[in-house]
């Protein structure tokens, strides 16, 4: 039986494999590195984060992104965008260098079993450990609008669902949505001599600021400080603080996860889409149906004015919403012990460990109890670190076969019973 079984190998899962690897752990990784990186994101799109702020995390803190960079001819330079391709390359060299080898099946189920876990693989190998670590990014987690969800996938897709565009060539596109994956998925559709407009409920659409440079006057830092989800004290808290962010109220964080960091494009996009673009802003879409040769779209305004358009596709760029029902590889029993919060998305402790004990879980799903930074790479680090140290601790306080008691961080107002093994 394995001490942890880590679930997921994108820069969450890598992250966690390399620092218990380094704590001696007997551990095995599953899943395809990279995946949604290398197979759900269109090729020509650049990350969103500052190099600096995109490593995935080792214990020594060798395997950098700027140490790829060098060793590849690339540059890793504040305020230049790395391509995604670059980054999901970097990726697996991170894996080849600092992870134990990586078994590519997929996981399709993890059940509670005595003393741990049974995971099944695809082709029904049964693997066994005492805990494990769910970082399964954020493909379970696709969110399409209600009136869009009982189109065929010919009509609807999700924006995470192509890597490639190609096939939208001389074709009429509405894509929904106002964040990045919108409006550079817009950027890259229309450079491609695709007919396309992006229909999005705020009224105005936001763009980041050019970065400030990464060396300026001491007063300027003192004021605004970089970070790895951007300048400011606030968004340093949250890149810096997980810690200290799921000490604040519940209410406070919840909040703060609908609204911090919202829906914006990248300094770098705007001029591919402003007057480029046909844009829509303030519009809903409320109901959809296929005609001939595509869709038509009910959309209203804030003002109330009702508009229809049609269009040969739509893509829905409207990101992910981490909630347990949707972590579907858990068995229905397993599933069920979970915690949840008031958004859905299930309660962690402080050391990542969900309510039922030897579960622990990562990245997004983590976000509305430790804060903005568990979207981005940025979290992968401080996760990687706290989750290991909790899963130590977790495996000396459960004797093999014996009883496994409630999560040692007292994270939780009402624990289960403790689970006989």
């Amino acid at each position: 039986m394995y001490d942890l079984l880590v679930v997921g190998a994108g820069p969450y899962g890598l992250s966690i494999a390399s620092h218990a690897a380094a704590a001696g752990l007997n551990l095995r990784v599953f899943g395809r590195p990279m995946a949604s990186w290398r197979d759900n994101m269109p090729r020509g799109m650049f990350l969103k984060s500052e190099p600096w702020a995109s490593n995935l995390s080792d214990p020594a803190g060798r395997w950098r992104l700027d140490v790829y960079c060098a060793e590849h001819g690339l540059t890793a330079r504040h305020a230049k965008p790395i391509p995604v391709e670059a980054f999901a390359e970097y990726g697996l060299w991170f894996a080849r260098h600092a992870v134990p080898e990586v078994d590519e099946r997929t996981v399709t189920r993890v059940a509670a079993a005595p003393g741990g876990f049974t995971a099944v693989t695809e082709d029904g190998q049964e693997v066994h450990a005492r805990t494990v670590a769910l970082a399964v990014g954020v493909m379970p987690f696709v969110e399409v609008p209600q009136a869009l969800r009982g189109l065929h996938p010919a009509l609807v897709t999700h924006s995470s669902h192509h890597s490639d565009l190609d096939r939208f060539r001389g074709k009429d596109v509405t894509v929904i949505g106002g964040g990045q994956a919108a409006l550079e998925t817009a950027a890259l559709l229309a450079e491609q001599g695709t007919r396309v407009r992006v229909l999005a409920r705020a009224e105005q659409l936001r763009w980041n600021d050019v970065p400030p440079p990464w060396e300026r006057p001491w007063w300027q830092s003192a004021r605004s400080p970089h970070s790895g989800l951007g300048p400011g004290w606030r968004n340093w808290f949250y890149a810096e603080r997980p810690n200290l962010f799921r000490r604040l109220p519940e209410p406070t964080r919840a909040r703060i996860a609908t609204t911090a960091l919202g829906p914006a494009g990248a300094w770098w996009v705007r001029d591919r889409v402003e007057g480029v673009v046909e844009l829509l802003p303030g519009h809903e879409v409320t109901a959809a149906c296929a005609v001939p040769g595509g869709v038509r779209l009910d959309t209203v305004s804030r003002a109330g004015a009702l508009r229809s358009l049609e269009t040969e596709h739509v893509i829905a760029a409207t990101g992910f919403r981490a909630r347990c029902d949707r972590l579907g590889l858990l068995s229905p029993e397993l599933r069920g012990t979970l915690a949840a919060l008031p958004d859905g998305s299930p309660e962690v402790g402080r050391s990542f460990e969900s309510s039922h004990p030897g579960l622990f879980l990562a990245g997004l799903v983590t976000a509305s109890g430790f804060g903005p930074a568990m979207r981005f790479v940025q979290g992968a680090s401080f996760t990687a670190a706290t989750l290991v140290r909790g899963v130590r601790r977790r495996l000396g306080a459960t004797p093999a076969g014996g009883t496994v008691p409630a999560p040692v961080d007292g994270s939780r107002s009402e624990s289960p019973s403790p689970v006989r093994r």
